[in-house]
């Protein structure tokens, strides 16, 4: 039989090797949620930068985030007429998530944009945009899988579209380089649904192009599109915003 000064000694270093178990589990415990946390941290920002700017105009030439107004140039030559989208058009999405516990911002967006504007004097008559939605791209692979299988069921779905459906009056008609906002209602169609939209649409005008720029808030659920969060690992909110940057020449 072992002596009670054995069995003591033998308590002692039970009680050491449990507290040293415990040390190992609460160290690893620790590490796990430091990974947890650092991981996604880096790689949002460190790995997948930031977010770009919204879409948007300046005054004067070329595009900007800005949207401010500033009358800039001399005053104008006619309007009226058709005009079509041209090169450097731009639409896309902007939706904020949370990667494990991280905010985020998703961006996706297509150049391949077509689009006509028609203008009677000075008032504009008719506006329409469509974009081949499995065109629209991130910066991640994954989230495009996403995007274009159950989120937007692009295979379903394949167009997103835009109508003008009450004229706007542009009078008096910018000066070049002026950026002027009107309010603006039409129709948007995605994920095969229609709805009825109301925004701001700012515009400016260049000696050979019309430039035309907006953010329409898209609840989700008014289109039936289901939530893009992933299980517990991406969250996002119930709604985003669909902002485009067109450019129109005369057709």
């Amino acid at each position: 039989m072992l002596s009670g000064a054995a069995v003591g000694r033998a308590t002692l270093v039970d009680m050491a090797i449990r507290g040293r178990w415990m040390k190992w589990v609460i160290g690893a415990a620790v590490l796990v949620v430091l990974l947890a946390v650092a991981v996604p941290f880096s790689y949002i920002h460190f790995i997948e930068g930031k977010a770009p700017a919204p879409l948007g105009l300046k005054p004067g030439s070329g595009h900007s985030s800005a949207s401010t107004s500033s009358p800039s140039g001399t005053a104008s030559t006619s309007v009226s007429g058709q005009w079509r989208t041209s090169a450097g058009s731009v639409v896309g999405y902007r939706v904020n998530e949370v990667l494990v516990g991280q905010k985020n911002l998703a961006v996706g967006r297509t150049h391949q944009v077509t689009g006509r504007l028609a203008i009677t004097g000075s008032t504009l008559t008719a506006a329409t945009f469509t974009v081949p939605m499995a065109s629209i791209h991130s910066d991640q692979s994954e989230r495009d899988v996403q995007f274009d299988g159950r989120i937007m069921d692009v295979a379903a779905y394949p167009t997103g579209t835009f109508t003008l459906t009450r004229p706007i009056a542009l009078d008096p008609v910018p000066a070049i380089g002026e950026v002027k906002t009107y309010p603006a209602t039409g129709k948007l169609t995605l994920h095969g649904h229609t709805r009825a939209v109301t925004f701001t649409l700012s515009a400016k005008r260049t000696a050979t192009s019309i430039e035309v720029s907006g953010s329409i808030p898209v609840l989700f659920a008014d289109w039936d599109i289901p939530n893009p969060s992933f299980g517990s690992f991406v969250t996002t909110q119930n709604h985003g915003v669909l902002e485009f940057l067109l450019s129109f020449t005369r057709a």
